[in-house]
């Protein structure tokens, strides 16, 4: 039997998502077909490792039953759940809680998220059609054409899912090439320790991971040389993260459930827990972010007698044990710079961060604007990327990427490097993307002034700058690029009297084409 290549893959595991159309909102679709692959994935690998165990060490099945990393109950095995002919949902409840009992190090919780065992929403023919079609194919090792590929295919299901829910895709999916772009401008390096406060499924801390794969070093042995963690507040999400992981061979990762904002979990002696990267693109203008205050928000009376919630007072009332804010309290309707100074409060003293922000956080004055000075004179902002627009799932709005630094080379100090790369995009119908091209002219042109291989006459100034601080303070400390690049296409010059001239030739032409056209008609009887 011919193995499994990665198209054939993709083709098979996206025509699950077919099985389930008008059973469920296409939304939820990425939370049921994920376990069953991981639970497919997890049987096949387990029969494979337990027939090697026998027929190499000679041993009973019972006996070799206890050797694979991942353990598999037998109500958890594929062969028990083809059996199910009713309440099929409730079988594969059992069996998935009966995984996560038998291997709660790396499962607790994971598996459980999504309940199958709701006969409104998924009725026992669905069920029995989704487990028919995942029965088509084993995903043992030795039946995929590289065990790397499972990883692949899961990232095209997470993107294909995206984009089949649309803008609510954005709350557990970042596009691709805005992802490999932050990675190749804040460079990870093996043994580096990397986080991402607002991980979704985990894909810039893969990305990240395949970064180093590809350097001296990056790997030892079969695995990556690199320590990932992340939070997710959204429990679904946090799962698909978490299985994401395994299937990329990341089982150590070090994922955690909960809001990053007012109850970081990465901590050391109740301290943060510092990294040597930090990499994010935290959901945009966040409102309403402090959780602690909303949900004691005190009532009144309005003078119709109807209760009124109080709006609370961030500036006074955002406490956070932690200090994370010491450049100031971001205003209740955006939690941009709350997330952006968490991430500078989580890096090492020679560490690197990247994060995806909204345009506004470049040019809004009040407490953002005050933030934004404090930042700029600490001398942190390394780097400032203005993105295109209609990128993102979640809005069509132009985002950018800000690189903080804590220890700028010394040619950048006093120095921002501002690139405007709204035009670098490729246009689609519903959503931008940055192809490679793109990429590497972001890249390169960053890393030519990283390198100090630049000198302010030979950039491109309709494309970047470094600007120095003197003129960020003239600007009131507005990051906006269009300030600091003529962000404006040239328009082509026109030679008046020559459009004159030619309208003037046409009118004559049209004129002697009327003429003959008279004479025909008149040579007619017209």
């Amino acid at each position: 039997m011919s193995k499994l290549t990665l198209d054939k893959l993709e083709s098979w595991l996206w025509d699950s998502a077919n099985i389930l159309r008008g059973s469920i909102d296409s939304s939820d679709f990425k939370n049921y077909i994920f376990g069953l692959l991981f639970i497919k994935r997890a049987n096949d690998v387990y029969e494979e490792e337990v027939k090697n165990i026998m027929q190499l060490e000679g041993v009973s099945r019972e006996e070799a039953e206890n050797e694979p990393f991942i353990k598999l109950p037998r109500e958890a095995q594929w062969s028990e759940l083809k059996k199910a002919t009713e309440n099929i949902g409730t079988v594969l409840d059992k069996a998935f809680a009966s995984i996560e009992r038998e291997n709660s190090l790396y499962l607790e919780g994971v598996l459980t998220t999504t309940k199958f065992g709701d006969k409104d929403r998924l009725s026992d023919e669905v069920l029995q059609r989704l487990i028919r079609h995942f029965n088509l194919h084993s995903l043992s090792n030795s039946d995929l054409f590289t065990p790397d590929i499972l990883g692949s295919a899961y990232e095209y299901l997470i993107k294909q899912f995206a984009d089949d829910a649309g803008k609510k895709g954005g709350e557990f999916y970042s596009p691709q090439g805005v992802v490999k772009t932050i990675v190749r401008l804040i460079k990870p390096q093996p043994k580096n320790k990397i986080y991402d406060p607002t991980c979704g499924s985990g894909g810039m801390l893969i990305e990240s991971a395949k970064y180093i794969a590809q350097l001296p070093d990056g790997k030892v042995g079969n695995n990556i040389n690199v320590s990932l963690y992340g939070q997710e507040k959204n429990v679904g999400t946090w799962a698909i993260g978490k299985m994401n992981m395994i299937l990329h061979n990341f089982v150590e990762a070090d994922l955690r459930k909960g809001d990053t904002l007012t109850n970081p979990q990465h901590l050391e002696n109740d301290s943060l827990m510092l990294f040597d990267r930090v990499i994010a693109n935290p959901p945009f203008s966040q409102d309403a972010w402090w959780g602690t205050i909303e949900a004691n928000r005190e009532v009144q009376l309005d003078k119709n007698g109807r209760e009124k919630k109080l709006s609370p007072n961030y500036n006074k009332e955002v406490i956070d044990r932690h200090g994370r804010f010491r450049y100031g309290i971001p205003p209740r309707s955006y939690a941009d710079l709350a997330f952006l100074q968490h991430m500078i409060a989580s890096l090492k003293q020679d560490g690197k961060a990247g994060v995806i922000l909204p345009h506004g956080t470049l040019f809004r004055g009040g407490a953002e604007g005050a933030i934004r000075e404090r930042l700029i004179k600490e001398d942190l902002i390394e780097g400032i990327v203005g993105l295109p627009s209609a990128l993102f799932y979640n809005t069509g709005i132009p985002a950018s990427i800000w690189i903080i630094n804590k220890c700028k080379p010394s040619h950048l100090k006093n120095h921002i490097i501002i690139i405007d790369a709204s035009r670098e995009y490729k246009e689609n119908s519903s959503q931008n993307t940055l192809e490679e091209e793109h990429i590497s002219n972001i890249v390169q042109t960053y890393d030519q002034y990283l390198s100090d291989n630049i000198l302010q006459s030979e950039a491109p100034i309709k494309y970047s700058r470094l600007v120095d601080f003197v003129q960020i303070a003239d600007f009131n400390y507005n990051l906006n690029i269009s300030r600091y690049i003529d962000t404006h296409q040239q328009s082509e010059s026109i030679d008046l009297r020559d459009v004159i001239s030619k309208i003037k030739a046409l009118e004559t032409e049209e004129k002697l084409i009327d003429a003959k056209l008279s004479n025909y008609l008149t040579e007619l009887g017209i």
